[in-house]
């Protein structure tokens, strides 16, 4: 059975609920039933690819959306479904999913039930995301997302002539809708998992949690360029929660909630995804302003262009006002938030960012960020295989496939503790 068969099965999975291994020792594989050897010949293919995976749940699943919305009105199908469905299918690198896989890997062998349940779900989490990035792109007013038009420039963009202002206030509109809908389709998904009542509660309370926080996080960064609000506690707490949580430990605790992980182990990898989530988003601060890796399409510098309260640019102006560098602080402040930003003005904020020493500190964090990941893994005992695979992708969202950006040491070791600062170290 192929991972994707076992995405759409329906039919009685009797035979294919083994005994869960023990987490930490061996998988039984040389001893198993024949159900048993088929679950784990699926289980083994989807550990080989978790994205391929969850690309083939989605392709069925939004084939079924998408035909259902041509079928409530064709005008609807065609310019919101049929954008979201190629929206959700064209690009990203399911890391949700991913953390979602491995953390119910982390018990050991699941049963068919499990992979069932941990497919839908991976594949809501790439809906809510979704669901996020098209909004996201609506208020950032970004005019492409993966190299091609955002969702609101290109429905705009399809009733354009003659129109003027309305097409661009028409795309912003249905875009809000085509993002709605993703998140429904999403809550379907959750809706129709086949778990035990304890397990599902603990998958639903959670779901509503991660939505919560994601709006919460996206809030305080919609509000902090209104109001300039960079403090260093404030960016801390929105990284916490549009991308620590939201984008790492809630995945992870999704997935252990699913496989009925013991408590323990589950407090650990949420720990640890917990701090390498904000090591991620950090990493992600870097690279608006100093340039993405080979193959990545989102621009640079659209943070500091929308004046986003990012903890990149809270930390360089904390080391200004400690200081005394007016220079520095006019800078940031003629220049981060302006929408018309050119490439002059963004290297003097580069530079200023250089120069204070911020960029090498949050890079310093990120390190400490990483090591109490992998010391939080370390910690408890999980499935091997899972451990290995949870290592290499902490290790990939802070970065430690790539070599670090060069900076100019900071000056010194830091600036005052400064509020919350001190959470992403803790």
């Amino acid at each position: 059975m192929r991972p994707d068969e076992a995405a759409r099965a329906t039919t009685d999975r009797s035979t294919l609920r083994p005994t869960r291994p023990h987490a930490g020792g061996s998988t039984g594989t040389e001893a198993l039933r024949p159900a048993d050897e088929r679950l784990n010949t699926l289980v083994r293919e989807i550990d080989l690819d978790v994205p391929g995976s969850v690309q083939c749940r989605l392709e069925g699943l939004l084939a079924e959306r998408v035909k259902e919305a041509h079928g409530a009105d064709e005008t609807f199908g065609r310019d919101i479904a049929d954008r979201v469905a190629r929206f959700a299918l064209g690009g990203g690198h399911r890391i949700r999913p991913q953390f979602l896989w491995w953390g119910v890997r982390a018990a050991g062998l699941p049963t068919f039930d499990e992979v069932v349940a941990a497919l839908r779900l991976g594949s809501a989490l790439e809906l809510i995301q979704t669901c996020a990035l098209i909004h996201d792109d609506v208020m950032d007013a970004a005019p492409s997302r993966r190299g091609h038009p955002a969702v609101h420039v290109d429905l705009a963009g399809r009733y354009e002539a003659g129109s003027g202002r309305a097409a661009t206030r028409f795309g912003e509109s249905a875009a809000i809708l085509a993002g709605d809908l993703a998140l429904a389709w999403a809550d379907d998904e959750l809706a129709a998992l086949d778990l035990p009542a304890p397990q599902a509660n603990g998958v639903r309370a959670v779901w509503a949690q991660m939505r919560m926080e994601m709006v919460a996080g996206q809030y305080l960064d919609v509000q902090g360029e209104l109001t300039r609000n960079r403090s260093l506690a404030r960016s801390i707490r929105a990284a916490y929660l549009k991308t620590a949580l939201y984008t790492v430990e809630r995945p992870l605790q999704l997935g252990t909630l699913i496989a009925g992980v013991r408590e323990e182990v589950a407090r650990a990898l949420c720990a640890g995804g917990r701090s390498i989530g904000l090591a991620f988003q950090l990493r992600n601060d870097l690279l608006d302003v100093f340039g993405r890796p080979r193959g990545e399409t989102n621009p640079v510098g659209a943070d500091v262009r929308s004046g986003k309260p990012t903890y990149l640019i809270a930390l360089t102006q904390a080391r200004a006002e400690a200081d005394g560098d007016h220079r520095a602080m006019a800078i940031l402040r003629d220049n981060v938030g302006q929408p018309d930003l050119d490439d002059s003005g963004l290297n003097e904020v580069r530079q200023v960012i250089e120069r204070s020493g911020a960029s090498r500190l949050v890079l310093e964090k990120i390190g400490r960020l990483h090591a109490q990941s992998m010391r939080h893994l370390a910690s408890v005992e999980i499935d091997p295989v899972a451990r290995d695979r949870l290592v290499r992708l902490m290790g990939v969202a802070a970065g430690k496939d790539a070599p670090d950006i060069a900076r100019e040491p900071a000056r010194r070791a830091g600036p005052a503790r400064i509020g919350a600062d001190e959470v992403a170290s803790s």
